[in-house]
């Protein structure tokens, strides 16, 4: 959408264009201040049409970045990106979250995330949790106002139990954050299930939101730790008219796209399998990479559709990639096949 300058001040994507147009410009209540202002300056708009949901969100991803629109607000601002960061080299190790990383190797950092405010929340809720939430680690002696509120375990004090208390539920969260134990998930929803069988449901909520919260910032760390292993990909989509779409992907990027003729599985696997040969051969190799605050809205994207019921996607190693390999000719096979049948 265009000002009357030509200026571009918003990008946006749509099923039905039409419709979605049309909203701006009816009348409605509903329409929140930043809409109002937007109406208000659209002199013109173009378009463009893609052949899948999985383009547009993308194409839409990146002309944000590139042009920074004024009224896309989101994926334009680095403040926007937030990480969690644990110093585990001091005696009483502490739990952050920033938007202003500086690394230091003897932190572990988780991230990035897109909302700072939830990431927070979830911190939050696990101190809260973990009776870890001390407003006065600094001190010693002195109990903080949330011991007296029963959400510090007293490590305020100085006692040797308390801070062996703390440091194990640090250990525990680490554990959670890096996805090698959910015991903490478990717990919480115990306790939430005790809560509704005790018709508490005010306690129920509470634990729900922290299980929801959680589960936002570990959904988030999968999303980094499968774009991070910087994988071969290749996905396709049944498209209308006998035809599919092929998308090769490494990491973030996606490398190549084509569509494609269905008539024969016999007559296409070549045609495929000499794409990915060509585009992953000459590609990067299958070091991993550490994704960056401007890299995960596009894994994002990758990971949402790959797992997406429109798609299906094929991880091919490194060894796959030799024009002798039967395993490749074999996969291929079945990705058409599922898809087709």
């Amino acid at each position: 959408m265009k000002d009357s300058h030509g200026n571009i001040i918003y990008v946006g994507k749509a099923k039905n264009l039409k419709r979605r147009v049309q909203s701006y410009f009816q009348n409605s209540k509903a329409h929140s201040q930043k809409i109002v202002k937007l109406k208000n300056n659209i002199k013109d708009l173009d378009y463009i049409l893609t052949d899948t949901e999985f383009e547009a969100f993308m194409l839409e991803c990146h002309l944000i970045k590139e042009i920074k629109p004024f009224f896309n607000r989101k994926m334009k601002n680095p403040r926007s990106y937030t990480y969690i960061v644990i110093k585990t080299d001091k005696k009483v190790p502490s739990i952050d979250v920033t938007h202003n990383l500086i690394f230091n190797h003897k932190h572990l950092y988780f991230g990035p995330y897109i909302n700072k405010y939830t990431v927070e929340k979830a911190i939050s809720n696990l101190k809260e949790f973990k009776k870890i939430l001390c407003t006065n680690l600094t001190k010693r002696n002195e109990p903080c106002l949330n011991y007296s509120l029963g959400l510090c375990n007293g490590i305020c004090l100085g006692h040797p139990t308390a801070l062996e208390q703390y440091n194990n539920s640090i250990n525990d969260i680490i554990a959670l954050l890096n996805g090698t134990d959910l015991s903490i998930l478990g717990e919480m929803n115990e306790k939430m299930a005790q809560a509704s069988e005790n018709f508490d449901f005010e306690t129920a909520s509470k634990y729900r939101d922290f299980i929801d919260s959680i589960n936002f910032i570990l959904n988030k760390e999968k999303v980094i730790e499968f774009t991070e292993a910087n994988k071969n990909i290749a996905v396709i989509e049944y498209l209308q008219d006998r035809t599919l779409k092929l998308f090769l992907i490494k990491g973030n990027r996606v490398l190549y796209s084509d569509k494609y003729i269905v008539a024969s599985i016999i007559e296409l696997c070549p045609l495929i399998k000499k794409d990915i040969l060509t585009y992953f051969q000459k590609g990067d190799s299958d070091e991993s990479h550490k994704i960056s605050k401007d890299e995960i809205d596009e894994a994002q994207i990758i990971y949402s559709y790959i797992k997406s019921s429109t798609s299906k996607h094929l991880i091919i190693p490194g060894h796959w990639l030799n024009s002798k390999n039967d395993a490749l000719d074999c996969e291929i096979k079945k990705l058409l096949i599922g898809d087709e049948s």
